[in-house]
């Protein structure tokens, strides 16, 4: 039985990843689950799983949580409780699916153990990849992407010679403003972007897509993941989400992976790689689907795509600050403080404000995650992004 730590548990990613393994219980056994403040509900999952360890926000839901359940786990928090759960021995495999930036360090202690990671959470690689790809290189563990485009593109290529190569391309539905100009977005709402066409998402993610920074994100993770440089990573807007990527080969060949939209898919790949495995979950009907189109994405209506393009380009700590700041302008977008015209203004200023920050070690790196973000908080305030 493969041995797993869930990061997350109570997200969209965790619960579907939880399903797996319930589905499975062979195959899996849990040894640590970690979630936030949502601690009804990871209670439940304490007590159907039973892992060893449970991590939770702070000490006020470890109180909480001690409440609900029996003993039995040991409860820790905070970040410091994210690097024990991590650390617990004997673990095969992490799935991270922390949102947000505060994946990233108990990620990279995962793989600098050599814990293989399945993971969902792409800032991790947005904020830190070259720090990332080299703790896995030089522990040996593997990387396995969980978003649904990445897993495409991981399925795409196995047993592909690297060399043969040309493109990656990252499907995008277009989100919930596919087809409006950019003077039409000036006064679309929080909840009108939440409600993304296909995926059922986190509040977080689904602004992202909205905007296309989701997949300026992937572009960034792509780079990562799989060491192409970004003039090779397109991204192509296919409304109906069946095809989840492709990869281009140098002799004009395309491979293609498709399916349902239903992450258990990508989630299930990972955590039973290198194999495949029968389960429970729903067929992809060709037939159904009886029309697939593609379009260039439009630069000028969403053009945080073009702002992860340029901070990849650039280097540096550059997809950190860009990350950090559309962080704080996603939820000053969700609370009512700004508009989504403004989300980004907000990322291209904080990106031009700290254009000299570096990535040379993780401390600078978070150094400038902060920094960016209390500039973006300040620039939200004063509202001199409007």
């Amino acid at each position: 039985m493969k041995r797993l730590v869930i990061l997350g548990s109570t997200g969209s990613i965790g619960v579907s990843t939880l399903d797996i393994v319930a589905n499975h219980p062979t195959l899996f056994s849990v040894r640590g689950l970690a979630a936030g403040r949502q601690v009804e509900k990871l209670a439940q999952q304490v007590k159907r799983f039973q892992p060893e360890w449970v991590s939770v926000a702070d000490a006020e839901a470890a109180e909480r949580l001690a409440d609900l359940i029996d003993d039995g786990p040991r409860i820790v928090h905070g970040p410091e409780g994210l690097l024990e759960i991590v650390g617990i021995d004997d673990v095969e495999m992490v799935v991270s699916a922390i949102v947000g930036a505060a994946g990233m360090p108990p990620t990279l202690r995962a793989l600098a153990k050599g814990v293989d990671v399945a993971l969902a959470n792409k800032e991790a690689l947005v904020v830190a990849g070259r720090h990332m790809t080299a703790a896995a290189h030089s522990a040996g563990a593997r990387i396995l992407p969980v978003d649904s485009e990445h897993n495409a593109l991981h399925q795409c290529l196995r047993g592909e010679d690297d060399a043969e190569v040309a493109a990656l391309w990252l499907t995008a539905s277009g989100g919930p403003f596919r087809g409006r100009k950019k003077d039409e977005l000036t006064q679309v709402t929080a909840e009108q972007a939440l409600a993304h066409p296909t995926w059922e998402m986190g509040p977080k993610i689904s602004i992202d897509s909205a905007t296309l920074m989701n997949k300026g994100l992937e572009v960034i993770e792509a780079h990562w993941l799989f060491g192409l440089p970004p003039e090779r990573i397109r991204v192509v807007v296919h409304p109906q989400s069946v095809v989840h990527s492709m990869v281009e080969f140098v002799d004009g060949s395309f491979k293609a992976q498709l399916g349902v939209a239903d992450m258990r898919h990508p989630i299930q790949y990972a955590l039973t790689w290198p194999e495949r495995r029968a389960g429970t979950l729903d067929r992809f009907d060709p037939v159904a689907v009886s029309r697939w189109t593609f379009e260039e994405p439009d630069l000028d209506a969403f053009p945080c795509l073009s702002l992860a393009y340029a901070a990849l380009r650039q280097g540096g700590a550059a997809c950190a600050i860009l990350n950090a700041a559309n962080e704080v302008a996603v939820d000053a977008f969700l609370a009512g403080k700004i508009g989504f015209a403004e989300i980004p203004k907000i990322l291209s200023a904080v990106m031009l404000a700290h254009r000299d920050a570096d990535d040379a070690t993780i401390e600078r790196l978070l150094e400038a995650d902060a920094a960016a973000r209390e500039t973006a908080w300040r620039f939200v305030e004063q509202g001199v992004c409007t």
